[in-house]
């Protein structure tokens, strides 16, 4: 067996741990505040989000082929490059993971390869139009988070919720809830698990030394299985973080908070934009907050959050030059 197809297994293993590792970071966005409201117990969230993330993670490969082409130029790709990207975000990955801090797998993983990239032949084999895409998604996703709860909750309050006793209003949104929940992991999975189907195929493409146009679907299948695994662990700190320490939540608030982000990131996959859910999630838990009012935020664990936010970007592009400069002494 060459060297070369020893550090494609490699890299392809260090890829679905990566998928792994998101699955259980990230189960928090799909099902903490679920999990909060009491709807659902942490063992039924947990199985129902593990299900409705391999099932959205089937559904499309727009994100992936964002990653594969249009983050770092494949003409460029190099296995050294691909690991040393895997390397930083999982690190950075686990390190918020312990510190209970949600912060986003996706923006870990895609400038942790702009950083290897950049250490690999400079700025200019990064490619403007997807980092643009994936900064749009960066800035719109957590602002749409925040704004669009607030606009469904006066909604519901006006036309729905005003005309309803409180009993009748949690005993329905109880059961509405489990379907925000739902779709909810659904989305999670269909955005998540498409960047490291990226991220294979931009291996793919170094090992074999061509553009690929299309991701192979053994590719699909091992990350949406590696997710799903994932997701089956669970994440219990960041559920903690994300579902009882930024706001109170009552059924009602679970279900406005869930179905607006869900739309905003299903909206995104189709539209090949990585997204961070734990960005999503996390401004619409804080903009249903906003509507009972603002020192119902406990907004110190919300700048928290936001620090995290800030931090990842530098620091896996900085990881991630770094990781790729260690790659090249051993690969000498």
């Amino acid at each position: 067996m060459d060297t070369a197809l020893i550090s494609l297994i490699v890299i392809v293993a260090l890829a679905l741990a990566f998928d792994f590792i998101n699955g259980f970071h990230d189960t928090a966005n799909a099902i903490a505040t679920s999990v909060a409201t009491r709807v659902l117990t942490p063992a039924q969230a947990i199985a129902m989000s593990a299900i409705l993330n391999v099932v959205g993670a089937l559904m499309g490969t727009h994100v992936a082929k964002t990653v594969s082409k249009d983050i770092v130029s494949q003409d460029y790709a190099t296995l050294e490059l691909v690991g040393a990207a895997l390397v930083s975000a999982i690190v950075w990955n686990l390190f918020t993971w312990w510190k209970g801090l949600p912060s986003s797998s996706s923006h870990a993983l895609i400038f942790s390869l702009v950083g290897a990239g950049v250490a690999a032949g400079g700025w200019g084999i990064i490619i403007p139009k997807g980092v643009k895409k994936t900064l749009m998604g960066l800035v719109y996703s957590p602002a749409l988070g925040f704004i669009i709860p607030i606009i469904l909750m006066f909604l519901l309050s006006w036309l729905v919720l005003r005309y309803m006793k409180p009993r009748a209003v949690t005993r329905n949104f109880r059961v509405l809830q489990i379907f925000s929940a739902a779709f909810m992991a659904f989305s999670h999975g269909g955005n998540d698990a498409q960047k490291t189907m990226g991220i294979i195929t931009f291996a793919l493409s170094a090992y074999f030394g061509t553009k690929i146009e299309d991701v192979p679907t053994w590719v699909i299948l091992s990350a949406a299985a590696a997710m799903g695994a994932g997701t089956a662990v669970g994440g219990w700190r960041i559920i903690k973080t994300m579902g009882f320490k930024v706001v109170d939540l009552k059924p009602v608030d679970g279900f406005v908070a869930e179905t607006s982000a869900a739309l905003i990131i299903e909206g995104a996959s189709r539209l090949g934009i990585p997204v961070s859910t734990t960005h999503t999630i996390s401004t619409a838990i804080m903009g249903v907050g906003t509507t009972k009012g603002f020192r119902k935020v406990k907004w110190q664990v919300a700048g928290k959050i936001v620090q995290a936010w800030i931090f990842t970007i530098p620091t896996c592009i900085a990881l991630g030059w770094l990781c790729f400069k260690v790659a090249e002494l051993f690969a000498r």
